[in-house]
């Protein structure tokens, strides 16, 4: 028998960048990000909320592409296409992103720059990653959510099959930059959704944090915008430093920033995603350290404290779809997403989560009940 074996890694770096009025002409960030000796073609998809909640924004591209011109080209105008999951369970999107490259030229000298919610992002990493084996992409996220979270990590993909992500690709942005001038714009459902993934954070690796998320908790629900950019930063910087920590390709089970996932993502889908993925993600979270609670994992001081938290930044904690047996499918959907061993990320204490490898599906029916409970009446029976 004969074998060759061959073993190699490959560097990647890239930069997180925090800016406002981006594509002011006074502004040179997105222009130094591109200069090189060969001038690069540049392609946009937006987010059709993006571009109706700032209806300057086309204008404002054309024009910084216009006063560096010198520098690189727009090769045709911006795609702009529906945001949210729709963009994610529609394949015909995913079609249009990649026919583009072919019809425009982009190649792998060229960048496509995603403006809008993790939707996009992800749909149009996706896009990027699959043309010419990849084309270079940089991230420009318009949510919370995105932000400190799904926009400055490394996984991009669509849904398919009806389930949250099923084809996808990690392939790491060439940069992202995330605009503060874009919250303003932003609802009162997207707003708060993404703090939800902070609370995540926090949980399970800073306990600090999750003390100064309690203080600014007023704060962040009022909109107050210095507390905001405090929390976006510190939640970047952390999911920075877990992608460093060794498995940034999920190629073993372990996924702590999934946290409160595992039921997140069947409660979009049995909600037909009427639940924003924060808002899942926080009653994902109840639903999982309510379970800790159960398990004499931690006390119901530290239970209070998130459920406290969760409600005081205007989460709910509890939907009807919870009642359904379908509600645990998530699990063995999780199981497989995984590669086969299940993996749930729990709550030892506050600012430390703990692996385990099996859930008890009547203390999860119980953490359910308590949280209907708790929604209706302020209360933890």
């Amino acid at each position: 028998m004969k074998s060759i074996r061959q073993s190699f890694s490959v560097p990647f770096e890239y930069q997180v960048l925090f800016t406002n009025q981006l594509f002011h002409t006074t502004n040179s960030l997105l222009a130094d990000l591109l200069k090189s000796e060969q001038k690069p073609k540049v392609y946009y998809v937006i987010d059709n909320g993006v571009s109706e909640a700032h209806p300057k924004l086309l204008q404002e591209i054309k024009a910084h592409a216009t006063y560096f011109k010198e520098v690189y080209t727009l090769c045709a105008d911006p795609l702009i296409i529906p945001g949210g999951e729709q963009a994610k369970n529609n394949t015909d999107y995913l079609q249009q992103i990649v026919e583009a490259t072919h019809l425009y030229g982009i190649d792998r000298h060229s960048y496509i720059i995603a403006v809008g919610g993790g939707a996009i992002l992800d749909l149009v990493g996706f896009a990027a990653a699959v043309s010419h084996r990849g084309i270079r992409h940089i991230r420009i996220p318009t949510t919370v959510l995105s932000q400190n979270d799904s926009g400055v990590g490394v996984k991009n993909g669509i849904n398919y099959f009806g389930k949250k992500n099923y084809l996808g690709s990690f392939a790491p942005p060439f940069a992202v930059i995330n605009d503060l001038d874009f919250l303003a714009t932003l609802d009162e459902r997207d707003w708060r959704a993404g703090i939800s993934e902070a609370i995540k954070v926090a949980l399970i690796k800073d306990a600090a944090f999750f003390e100064k998320m309690e203080k600014d908790a007023e704060a962040l629900a009022r909109r107050e915008s210095q507390p905001m950019q405090e929390l976006i930063y510190r939640c970047a910087e952390m999911h920075l430093e877990h992608i460093s920590g060794g498995d940034p390709f999920e190629m073993g089970s372990s996924r702590p920033l999934d946290f409160g996932h595992w039921a997140a993502h069947k409660l979009e889908q049995l909600t037909q995603y009427e639940l924003r993925h924060g808002e899942a993600v926080a009653i994902g979270i109840a639903l999982d350290v309510t379970y800790s609670y159960l398990k004499g994992m931690i006390t119901e001081a530290e239970l209070l404290r998130v459920i406290q938290l969760i409600k005081a930044l205007g989460f709910k904690l509890y939907v009807p779809q919870m009642e359904q047996d379908e509600i645990l499918k998530g699990l063995q959907e999780f199981r497989e997403h995984l590669g086969g061993r299940l993996t749930i990320m729990l709550l030892e204490k506050i600012g430390k989560g703990v692996e385990v490898h099996e859930m008890d599906t009547k203390l999860i029916q119980q953490a359910v009940n308590r949280l209907e409970v708790f929604e209706e009446t302020d209360q933890i029976v």
